[in-house]
């Protein structure tokens, strides 16, 4: 299953509050998707977190999103533990605060031996980007262009391994996938539901 969490913002204008308090709203989704998934039985869950568009945003936002990622993270790891679920970062995360990449490689390495449900956080993620890094990938393999085909891209991609989402969510309502997993979706149903992503339970 992948998530495209989107509303947060809209839930905290309806409400006259700080887009902030949207987000801080999201983190109890976020919680939940990740506990009723892995008690579902769900392989895979990859979430949306921020997207490489989303550096547009204002500075102090983004300093916010980034804050309340590290507070996840050390209020759920524990969590993350006892239930027996990995924790993988795609997307380009060289591009973060080193604060931010400790947190998150602490995260990783800690959730590394786990067999349970693979959870997947996209940050500062592009579907296309994602390709593009594949094809260099394969580039610098030296794998010859007459040897290219998808099995060959797939190994290259930030999924490696892993199965491709059969369900893709977006909540908020809006009918388009935001560059997100691009290759991966290719047969995944999809399904959009007007509920705003901190009102969104499994």
């Amino acid at each position: 299953v992948a998530i495209i969490m989107d509303g947060n913002g809209r839930w905290a204008a309806r409400r006259h509050l700080p887009r902030v308090e949207g987000h801080r709203a999201g983190i109890d989704a976020v919680r939940d998707a990740v506990e009723t998934s892995a008690r579902m039985g769900i392989r895979v869950l990859t979430l949306y977190a921020f997207s490489m568009e989303n550096w547009k945003r204002p500075r102090a936002e983004v300093s916010t999103l980034m804050t309340l990622l590290k507070r996840y993270l050390r209020l759920e790891l524990d969590t993350l533990l006892r239930n027996g679920i990995r924790f993988r970062v795609i997307g380009r995360p060289d591009a973060l605060a080193p604060d931010v990449r400790d947190e998150l490689a602490r995260a990783v390495e800690r959730t590394s031996g786990n067999t349970g449900m693979q959870f997947n956080i996209a940050l500062n993620y592009g579907g296309r980007a994602e390709i593009v890094d594949a094809a260099r990938r394969l580039i610098e393999s030296g794998v010859a262009a007459a040897d290219v085909d998808e099995r060959r891209l797939a190994d290259c991609l930030y999924t490696a391994g892993q199965p491709d989402p059969d369900l893709l969510i977006r909540t908020s309502g809006e009918m388009r996938i935001s560059n997100f997993l691009l290759w991966q979706i290719a047969y995944a149903e999809i399904w959009v539901t007007d509920t705003l992503w901190p009102d969104f339970r499994c």
